[in-house]
């Protein structure tokens, strides 16, 4: 589950902290339960990522039916 602080990060601090987990992983290494907790991290991370960019893009379609309605009044 994610908690406050995650919603607390920009998206630039939970990407990159997404890179940091996939590199551990992919180093290998780790325990099982390790490699689990990294998992979920990774998977609590992607989720701020994805929010984040659903957001841009809801602000990006927001400004670009503001910018065809403009249009088609003048």
């Amino acid at each position: 589950m994610t908690d406050r602080v995650d919603e607390a990060l920009s998206y630039e601090q939970a990407r990159d902290e997404l890179i940091e987990v996939v590199r551990r992983l992919e180093a290998g290494g780790t325990t099982l339960e390790e490699s689990l907790a990294l998992w979920e991290r990774g998977e609590e991370l992607a989720g701020v990522c994805r929010r984040w960019l659903e957001g841009a893009r809801a602000r990006l379609d927001a400004a670009l039916a503001e910018e065809e309605a403009g249009e088609g009044a003048g």
